[in-house]
């Protein structure tokens, strides 16, 4: 048990370290690219009537054609919007991946049943080829909870608790190692879900102030009509917000109810494990 924990501790380290990379570097690229959408699609010259011939950071092209470019209007803020809902994508993409690695091949209940099969007949060795046929974190705690298990058998060192003790902490040490890789990066889909919201309502506000600006300045029907469309080009910001949003709330829920499942079973792993010791080698 001594050298136990040197071991996990490097695995934890050695994967925090090679999975963080996405953390630092997707939102920045998301940002970016969100930007080059912005500026370079929806911003394309020829989707407008009047356009800037001068280019530049923020061209202020006019008389927008189409809906899309009618988004450009939106200002400044429909790029972070856009890399928002980028990130979604992306952080969504790695957690799937990454969770779906997590869930093993087969069915966890069911493995865990065939588990308790070939542990009710003594057969440890075919319990522990199941898992490196299941892999997955259910696989991975269960494997490591087995082979303790093993060695506790042929073990007379120790009493029947003290044996229980060890595949309970055996157990709980790869817990540890599994369960931060699942929730990593959810954070990121949880604080998108009120950011998009938030930045979005920046955007309309920021745009609501520009079109009673136009309007205070100017007068008259003309500028009742711009100040129409500054509000409608205003809600861009937040109808892609809310969008925004709505994805990563919905993919959030859906991976929290994954990772829930995959908790589950590891749980039940930890348990099929002692009870089968002491029922078998009291």
């Amino acid at each position: 048990m001594a050298e136990t924990k040197p071991n996990a501790a490097a695995k934890a380290s050695t994967s925090k370290g090679g999975g963080n990379a996405i953390s630092y570097l997707a939102p920045i690229l998301c940002i970016i690219a969100g930007y080059a959408v912005w500026r370079f699609i929806l911003g394309n010259p020829d989707g407008f009537s009047k356009p800037d011939e001068l280019g530049g950071f923020w061209p202020s092209h006019k008389g927008p054609i189409g809906a899309w470019n009618k988004m450009y209007e939106g200002g400044i803020i429909v790029p972070l919007l856009i890399g928002c809902f980028f990130m979604v994508v992306v952080f969504s993409i790695e957690r799937f991946l990454t969770i779906s690695k997590a869930t093993g091949t087969a069915s966890n209940a069911e493995f865990v049943r065939k588990v308790q099969f070939e542990l009710a007949n003594k057969n440890v060795d075919a319990a522990i080829a199941l898992c490196d046929k299941q892999k997955g974190s259910v696989g991975n705690v269960m494997k490591a909870g087995l082979k303790k298990y093993k060695e506790m058998i042929s073990s007379t060192e120790f009493s029947t608790d003290q044996k229980v003790a060890a595949i309970q902490k055996e157990v709980e040490e790869a817990t540890a190692l599994e369960l931060p890789m699942l929730q990593k990066n959810l954070v990121f889909l949880s604080t998108l879900t009120s950011l998009g919201t938030l930045v979005a309502l920046l955007g309309t506000v920021l745009g609501m102030i520009k079109s009673f600006s136009s309007l205070g300045e100017e007068g008259g029907s003309g500028a009742a009509a711009e100040l129409a469309v500054g509000i409608s080009e205003a809600l861009y910001n937040t109808a892609l917000g809310i969008g925004t949003s709505s994805v990563a709330l919905m993919m959030y829920n859906v991976f929290t109810t994954k990772i829930d499942a995959i908790t589950y079973g590891i749980d039940e792993s930890g348990f099929t494990l002692t009870q089968s010791f002491v029922s078998q080698y009291k």
